[in-house]
């Protein structure tokens, strides 16, 4: 199996990497997520220029017709420069569900225009004192007309404080979960919006008899939730990949230019070996991200894949994370300086959709289902 981006992936790549090299540094990156908003209109209109709005989406709904590699690319990139954009949370969740489980109708009203950066979408499925793998939602469906209300509370909603239309999940009358569109200025929705410690946003959303319409014909969606939710664990994973790698480069080019007793400090034999181990972590991070991509590239949308990845590099994360701000001192600590920026993300990328823990626990509840192994 060829795990290089050929050309054209490697293009759209370098692509990336250099509008988010000239839009972000550490200053521009705290100037930001300081506003309202969060992230920059500027480079989201970029985005949409480019075609990463459309990247994942067919080019009859609107977009590139790209596939997971490429979109693995593009999330790589943004964990390398710490962007604050919601292309994850606004377009490839939300917009992937749209794209599996939407009428041709629904489609062609809301693809193309958010490929074009027209709206912003969000995925509304996480409730209050629940955990991933959540078993169920309590939030309830009921047909009114020729239509449905929804009745409930969504928190956290990743970037739901900016989002034009939410993709809400919900129980159905029959059994099973739903999934609904739901306009955020319709009567009976309410946004609480906040910012998260890594400095992205989110909201609480209350739904009272808040009027939807159903995704695709209504029926029970739970497969394509369980699908866009491995989806988005493999796009987590080259996220981090790209913010380890970071993280790992500031700390190398710290340790050579820092002096302690008169010498760089990357001259202290103890110090380059840590370093060393920290790369090869990274190194185990990535052949985990690869993996969860290049099964999705063959078709293959595993949960236990998923998790394998997610247990992986959550666990290097945090080993990364530790070191990174250790070599570092005191300066690692600071708002001005990015590593603590990076380390702050891989904690939240740890704690969304399971941490390492969490998936531990599932792998673990899956042994007793594998075929024994015989090396006698």
């Amino acid at each position: 199996m060829d795990f290089e981006l050929n050309d054209e992936q490697g293009m759209l790549r370098d692509t990336t990497r250099e509008l988010l090299g000239r839009s972000y540094d550490a200053e521009k990156r705290n100037a930001v997520i300081a506003t309202d908003l969060g992230w920059s209109q500027d480079v989201w209109k970029n985005f949409a220029e480019i075609g990463l709005l459309g990247l994942p989406f067919a080019e009859a709904d609107g977009g590139m017709g790209a596939g997971p590699v490429e979109t693995m690319a593009v999330m790589n990139e943004i964990g390398r420069s710490l962007a604050p954009e919601p292309y994850l949370d606004a377009v490839l969740v939300p917009g992937g569900l749209i794209a599996e489980v939407g009428s041709a109708e629904q489609r062609a009203a809301v693809l193309p225009t958010l490929s074009e950066g027209g709206i912003l979408l969000a995925f509304a499925h996480d409730e209050p004192g629940t955990r991933w793998p959540a078993a169920a939602v309590s939030t309830t469906a009921t047909p009114k007309g020729d239509g449905w209300i929804l009745n409930g509370r969504k928190n956290p909603v990743l970037h739901g404080d900016c989002a034009d239309i939410l993709v809400v999940s919900a129980a159905l009358p029959d059994g099973g979960v739903g999934l609904f569109l739901v306009n955020v200025d319709a009567d009976g929705v309410t946004r609480t919006k906040y910012a998260t410690h890594d400095g992205l946003r989110g909201a609480q959303v209350d739904l009272v008899e808040a009027p939807a319409k159903a995704l695709g014909d209504g029926s029970d969606a739970s497969a394509a939730i369980t699908a866009a939710q491995v989806r988005a664990q493999a796009a987590l994973c080259a996220e981090a990949v790209g913010a380890m790698s970071e993280a790992l480069r500031l700390t190398t080019e710290y340790l050579k230019q820092r002096k302690q007793f008169g010498v760089p400090l990357a001259k202290f034999q103890t110090l380059t070996q840590r370093a060393a181990d920290m790369y090869v972590r990274l190194e185990l991070a990535s052949s985990m991200s690869l993996y969860a991509t290049m099964s999705l590239a063959d078709g293959v949308v595993d949960p236990i894949v998923a998790s394998r990845a997610k247990l992986q590099i959550g666990r290097v994360a945090r080993e990364i994370g530790a070191e990174a701000i250790q070599m570092h001192g005191g300066i690692g600590m600071t708002a001005e300086y990015p590593v603590g920026h990076y380390v702050s993300r891989l904690i939240a990328i740890d704690h969304t959709l399971g941490s390492a823990d969490d998936h531990l626990r599932v792998l673990a509840g899956q042994v007793a289902s594998y075929d024994k192994v015989d090396i006698s």
